[in-house]
């Protein structure tokens, strides 16, 4: 059986893995599925079309699941999927999505979320995110791997943070934030890249060299962006396969990009 607080209100058609944890005074909806050795504490709602994997260590005071802040949303039957091994801290919320964006918020896996952070309707959250205290993120944006937002910070609505990049404390984003690199300020600009995250995660110096000449080209001369992207295709992507990620979000850009 899972061990379910007796103070805990678990409404009948939600599916529990036996060994699932909830704690006193939380609230699962009718619609919610847990995956096995997930942890809820104290006084944490989940409700809606809400799917959480496995090994989630989900703190007291969290709410998942709730309708989303959107003015047009009526009640539809979105989700919030939400993966394996996450850590979610005290008072963390994440709305489902919208009929209007993906229909679906998705949380993937190794992914931390500080206490007091705020995910929005329709969000993408890719693998070993790290979300500081406070921060706040607008609906329809786009968290890659390894992306860190520092405390405090907030996420205009539709950005993407590029795979890597690294989003300094109070800073306000407004455009999207492009791979590897550094951002800080209100409003967001480029320092650098960053470096010790990449060097965290195994990229050698060879790497660092071409993506440090991939920066420079696309944020350090007056090439065009469409020319910058054709050098770093034709001369660095052959030596640091790595940037291909770059490229791609490069050219996908609709908001623009931080510089």
């Amino acid at each position: 059986m899972s061990r379910i607080h007796p103070s805990a209100a678990v409404a009948p058609g939600a599916e529990l893995d036996p060994d699932v944890e909830i704690g006193p005074g939380a609230v699962i909806g009718p619609r919610v599925r847990i995956g096995a050795r997930t942890t809820i504490g104290a006084h944490t709602v989940i409700d809606g079309w809400t799917e959480i994997g496995s090994d989630n260590q989900i703190s007291p005071h969290v709410v998942l699941g709730t309708p989303p802040q959107d003015l047009k949303y009526r009640d539809e039957p979105t989700r919030l999927v939400i993966g394996d091994r996450n850590r979610i801290r005290e008072f963390v919320t994440i709305h489902r999505g919208t009929p209007q964006g993906r229909g679906v918020t998705r949380i993937g896996s190794d992914v931390f979320l500080m206490a007091y952070s705020h995910l929005a309707h329709d969000n993408v959250v890719e693998d070993h995110v790290v979300v500081a205290n406070g921060a706040q993120v607008g609906g329809h944006v786009e968290l890659g791997a390894h992306a860190i937002l520092g405390g405090c910070s907030a996420v205009h609505q539709f950005v993407r943070i590029g795979a890597h990049a690294f989003v300094g404390g109070g800073s306000v984003v407004v455009m999207d934030v492009a791979p590897f690199c550094r951002a800080s300020g209100n409003r967001a600009r480029l320092f650098g890249l960053n470096g010790i995250g990449l060097r965290r995660r195994g990229f050698t110096a060879a790497d660092l060299r071409a993506v440090g000449a991939a920066y420079r080209l696309l944020f350090g001369s007056n090439l065009l962006l469409s020319e910058a992207a054709a050098r770093i295709e034709q001369e660095l992507l052959p030596k640091c396969p790595k940037l291909e990620a770059l490229l791609v979000f490069v050219r996908s850009s609709q908001r623009g990009l931080t510089r």
